[in-house]
Order: C-alpha cells, then sequence, then structure tokens
C-alpha cells in the first residue's frame, strides 16, 4: 500500500481555538470553522479546563444551521494531534495561561456569553448575549485562514 503526500497547496491548516473551559467560545469557533471553512481549516477545540459543553451555546448555534450537539468539552491533552498550524485563544485567562504550542499563538478575545447573560433578566436578553458572540465568532472564522499571518 503506498502513501501520497499531500501537497501544501491541499493540506488544510490546523486551528485549535483554546479557551478557559471549552463549553462556549471555543466550541462555538470549532463548529463555525468546519461548518464555513472545512475546506480550508482543521478545526479543534479545548479549554485549560473541562467545564462541559454548554446548552446555550449549543442552542444558538443550531439555530444557524451549526450542529455542535456531539461536540465534547476537552483538555488539550486529549487531543488527536499535538502540533497545530495555529494555536488562537478566544480569553483572555486562556491566553494568559495558554501552555506552549510549537507553531504560530494567536490572541482574538470574544466576550464571555455566559457573563454577558448574567445581567440579562429574560430568556430573550439571554439567547441574545449569546447570538452577539456568536455572530463575532462566525466574521472572524469567516477570514481564516487567509487572514492569518
Amino acid at each position: 500500500m503506498s502513501t501520497v503526500k499531500q501537497s501544501d497547496k491541499t493540506r488544510k491548516t490546523t486551528i485549535l481555538f483554546l479557551c478557559t473551559g471549552n463549553s462556549c467560545r471555543s466550541q462555538m469557533a470549532e463548529g463555525w470553522a468546519r461548518y464555513l471553512r472545512g475546506d480550508a481549516v482543521e478545526a479543534y477545540s479545548a479549554g485549560i479546563e473541562r467545564h462541559g459543553l454548554n446548552p446555550t451555546a449549543v442552542r444558538v448555534m443550531a439555530e444557524a444551521g451549526v450542529d455542535i450537539s456531539s461536540q465534547k468539552s476537552k483538555l488539550v491533552a486529549e487531543l488527536p494531534i499535538a502540533t497545530f498550524d495555529y494555536v488562537i485563544t478566544l480569553c483572555d485567562h486562556a491566553f494568559e495561561t495558554c501552555p506552549y504550542f510549537p507553531g504560530r499563538t494567536l490572541h482574538r478575545g470574544f466576550p464571555d456569553p455566559p457573563l454577558l447573560a448574567k445581567a440579562a433578566t429574560t430568556e430573550k436578553a439571554i439567547l441574545q448575549a449569546y447570538r452577539s458572540v456568536r455572530d463575532q465568532i462566525r466574521a472572524f472564522i469567516e477570514s481564516l485562514p487567509e487572514s492569518l499571518p
């Protein structure tokens, strides 16, 4: 059996989206990347800690046509690969405590949906907080991988 090496032009850019708990922002980024840029990006997400998949994040992503319900909250050590072309931290805490990764580490912070939703007094307001961050992350993902240095 022979193996065929992918050329640099056809190889997908591997990106790890890293957040504190891998429950919301990094899960949304992974979902958007697979949905919008799956032809060019091989997306993963993980956390510094494991907080479980946020059900409201799953709900607002489903509203946008992206099913992340089968994704799992995981730690970096649980990922199938150890080297990424890019590690993108999505929250300040992950950026400040990010372990060393070979390759490029970039920071693109987004507001924390559960924190934004804390002040909400209605379900509509809670969902709007999550939708706002969902849409910000989508706009960022749409620019990948071309916008990466």
